[in-house]
């Protein structure tokens, strides 16, 4: 009996101890192996129980450990993982749980969905000891940008009638623009549904044969539709790392408008007075790259489409930068209806590419002198200032230049 009862209070004191272990014992890290074969195409996205990781490559309430089989990526709480991911190669995600048994769960009882992160460059293409990818493995004619060669297509066979009838562009110094490198086009903008972008992107297409990226504000990228139908058309994000890839890397020619909304929002009666070009980024951005900047005046774009006046209220309800009453809206309107609001006046347009721009720096330096790329910036902005009043003492009208 007496033995008994010893095991009686051994058993109960194991018991309390186990219930104490329970209460104060602590969440402990485990790590789940994700492959590249649970990759969604289409969510862009990874979601598992601990952690969500974006399309973009961010990685928020988790962490990346690392890759087996593949490169080495990390990244904790928003750091981006920018490495390719073999298709043999799996991803361990770390993150807290209570349960140790499941610290390793194989992906095919685990669901999950992984975006592919961002290939490799042609150089870690070659340290892995593999040939640089470019488009070869790519479905269809979409290109790493979005830019699609079948919607450039459809765009030109559109947008010849307007370029040729319609605006009768005209072109200066066109043999300017380098039939190959990189270089950074920059030019004045206007316009309430700016046109000055679609004519230039056309027109070095159509007469140099040379595609052009345009850098756009990010706004556009939020509006359904006209987000892929300008991403496929040869938009691209306004973005410095975007720049330097278009211009360095792809050796492209990238579009740029420093002068950004400040221009296209600007009323008729403040035409062709240029705004502050920013604070200079497109003149570092030219630098890192080792790129010229080749300055572009065009005249027409602000009697396109004149701004007479703005309406605050519908643009903030609109979640829109601004909301313009324009001439086409009251000429055109009454007659079409909504699609006149669309319609450009026919005015001529008259585009002079400026001598090209070159820095006597070395590229790819981490920071070079703010005071001289804000010098160098207005001196841009002054010199396409300067050609638009001479080119306009010249015109003879709006309607035919």
């Amino acid at each position: 009996m007496v033995a008994n009862r010893t095991s009686s209070k051994e058993t109960k004191r194991s018991i309390d101890d186990s219930s104490s272990d329970s209460r104060t014992r602590q969440p402990r890290r485990q790590t789940k192996t994700l492959s590249l074969a649970d990759i969604d195409q289409t969510s862009g996205s990874v979601e598992h129980d601990d952690g969500y990781a974006d399309g973009d490559g961010y990685v928020k309430d988790a962490e990346y450990i690392g890759v087996q089989g593949g490169e080495h990526i990390d990244g904790h709480n928003g750091k981006r993982v920018g490495r390719h991911i073999d298709a043999d190669s799996t991803v361990q995600v770390a993150s807290d749980s209570a349960d140790s048994d499941t610290a390793t769960a194989d992906t095919n009882n685990t669901a999950t969905s992984l975006v592919p992160v961002p290939p490799l460059s042609d150089n870690d293409y070659n340290e892995a000891g593999k040939e640089p990818a470019h488009d070869k493995d790519r479905l269809g004619d979409v290109d790493e940008w979005g830019r699609s060669e079948h919607m450039r297509e459809i765009t030109r066979q559109l947008m010849d009638p307007f370029y040729n009838h319609w605006f009768r562009v005209e072109w200066e110094g066109l043999e300017k623009i380098p039939k190959e490198g990189g270089a950074l086009l920059v030019a004045n903008h206007a316009g309430a549904i700016p046109p000055d972008a679609p004519i230039i992107m056309h027109g070095v297409e159509k007469e140099l044969g040379r595609p052009v990226y345009g850098l756009a504000d990010y706004w556009f990228r939020t509006l359904p539709i006209v987000n892929v139908m300008w991403s496929r058309m040869g938009g691209v994000t306004a973005h410095p790392d975007n720049a330097l890839r278009i211009m360095r890397d792809n050796q492209q020619l990238a579009l740029v408008f420093p002068e950004g909304t400040k221009a296209t929002s600007k009323s008729f009666s403040d035409r062709y007075r240029l705004r502050r070009f920013g604070r200079g980024g497109f003149v570092e951005i030219a630098m890192k790259a080792g790129v010229p900047i080749i300055p572009l005046a065009v005249v027409g774009a602000e009697e396109a489409m004149p701004i007479l006046y703005r309406v605050p209220g519908i643009a903030s309800v609109l979640n829109l930068p601004y909301f313009p009453i324009t001439g086409n809206m009251l000429v055109f309107g009454p007659l079409l209806g909504p699609l006149g609001w669309f319609l450009y006046f026919p005015v001529k347009f008259k585009i002079k590419v400026l001598d090209p721009i070159y820095y006597d720096v070395e590229p790819g330096q981490e920071r070079y002198s703010r005071s001289f790329i804000m010098e160098e910036a207005e001196q841009v902005r002054t010199l396409i200032q300067e050609t638009l009043y001479d080119m306009l003492r010249d015109r003879k009208s709006i309607l035919n230049g």
